[in-house]
């Protein structure tokens, strides 16, 4: 079982930058590869970054535009995402997720443990 701890959420203005934080209680830690994920209101969950177990292969869907970046720390059991150039649109719950593979995927059934979740609220 993994238990994974999201932090680093909160209110920023548009055009501003937050780093998200994901603290993972395993220690085998770099067996998983992680990924993020938000969750807007009325909306599905999506993607916003993976990683695979060795940080040496990242990916991130078009429609992000190159603004977030995802990197992980193994000797800290911790992944994190670097959000610039926030825009309103970026609004949402972002969760953290690990998943029991060396590679990442981007869909959200392919994770086995996720985190609480984390607010992120850009205002315009």
């Amino acid at each position: 079982q993994v238990q994974l701890l999201e932090s680093g959420g909160g209110l920023v203005q548009a055009g501003g930058s937050l780093r998200l934080s994901c603290a993972a209680s395993t220690r085998t830690f770099s067996s998983y590869a992680m990924g993020w994920f938000r969750q807007a209101p009325g909306k599905e969950r999506d993607i916003v970054a993976a990683i695979n177990w060795s940080g040496g292969s990242t990916y991130s869907p078009h429609s992000i535009e190159g603004r977030f970046i995802i990197a992980r720390d193994n000797a800290k059991n911790t992944v994190y995402l670097q959000m610039n150039s926030l825009k309103p649109e970026d609004t949402a719950v972002y969760y953290c997720a690990a998943r029991t593979a060396s590679g990442y995927a981007t869909t959200e059934n392919e994770y086995d443990y996720w985190g609480q979740g984390t607010q992120v609220t850009v205002s315009s």
